[in-house]
């Protein structure tokens, strides 16, 4: 263990092997996204993406690599590390690796939201919107139906899995109120895609990232592992368990929120991603930081697999992330009852 402490005090302790993992994870996702930049109907090699991206590409790799492509890495980065990092929030939370906004009913709460929008014949920037506000007001349900003089982990679980139940039969019905055209765009959307992806989809994300990565890092991040231990310990040792929970919660429905509004639903990142990177690093707590970043590399790699897997025809990436996790889930379940923990 590493401590970095500054004049005034504040000190930062950093665990090597964590820092490993987070730090290979991130540059692995940057090499594959200069793979996945310099691909497609139009090839550019890496070094040509990468002198575009400095500035000294011709014009047309300039339009090609910051206008079309970029945009879709970027976005695609973005979200794979809210959904992580949204996704080891909840499962620190109620202390189980099942813990996670696709099983919660957080994904299908924004979903909600964007196919209301889609029955209202709204545009693509109001479906954004609403599943920004379905992901939230799900959110605020849940903890309130959850809430019994204060939030325990098993009860969260319980009423999220009913509360995904219910609002999945919803999203059907409001599938059959759809005219075709507005159904077919909301089966796309619902499936989770990268497609036709812009700056209009990556700066508010980017944006909202700037302030809620740092606030649960740095501001909850050691509260968080407290509350790992159980609420009684930390209590004793000098956390505010149910405001700390709130605001986590929060964050972490905002992340969901604001990665379904930019890509839609993409499932089982905020499962698979935490778990991975705690298999990997080994360490107890959280492990918010190599989540993240095994998040975004997970998506982007999906991501460039999804648009080679097929010659002549690109999948969703909500495709490949969902048949990825599913794998996992299946094998989660096994080995978890073989060590009787489920």
């Amino acid at each position: 263990m590493i401590v970095l402490r500054t004049p005034n005090g504040f000190s930062v302790r950093l665990h090597p092997r964590p820092l490993a993992v987070g730090t290979g994870c991130a540059l692995l996702a940057l090499v594959v996204g200069v793979l996945s930049v310099g691909g497609g109907d139009y090839p550019i090699a890496p070094a040509e993406v990468l002198r575009t991206l400095a500035g000294g590409g011709t014009p047309a790799q300039d339009f090609i690599v910051l206008e079309l492509r970029l945009p879709r890495l970027v976005t695609g980065l973005l979200v794979g590390a809210a959904l992580a990092l949204a996704g080891a929030v909840f499962q620190s939370l109620v202390r189980n690796p099942l813990g996670s906004p696709d099983m919660l009913g957080f994904t299908q709460g924004a979903a909600v939201g964007a196919l209301l929008v889609v029955v209202a014949g709204g545009s693509t920037l109001a479906l954004s919107a609403g599943a920004l506000a379905g992901g939230l007001a799900t959110g605020g349900l849940v903890y309130l139906i959850a809430w019994r003089r204060g939030v325990e982990g098993q009860r969260l679980i319980l009423v999220g899995i009913g509360t995904a139940a219910i609002l999945t039969g919803v999203n059907g019905y409001l599938l059959t109120r759809a005219q075709l055209t507005d159904a077919s765009r909301a089966m796309l959307w619902l499936t989770g895609s990268l497609d036709g992806r812009g700056w209009t989809h990556a700066v508010p994300l980017l944006a909202a990232l700037a302030v809620l990565v740092p606030l649960v890092l740095l501001a909850f991040g050691p509260a968080l592992r407290m509350i790992e231990m159980g609420d009684d310990a930390a209590s004793a040792l000098g956390i505010r368990v149910e405001r700390v929970r709130l605001m986590l919660l929060a964050a972490a429905v905002l992340l969901v929120s604001l990665a379904c509004a930019a890509a839609g639903p993409v499932s089982f990142v905020a499962l698979t991603a935490p778990q991975l990177a705690k298999r990997l690093t080994r360490a107890p707590g959280p492990n918010l930081l190599p989540a993240l970043s095994m998040g975004a590399v997970l998506l982007v790699t999906a991501d460039w697999a999804a648009q080679r897997l097929f010659t002549g025809h690109q999948l969703p990436v909500g495709v490949v992330t969902g048949a990825i996790g599913g794998a996992y889930l299946v094998w989660l379940l096994a080995t978890s009852r073989r060590a009787v923990r489920l």
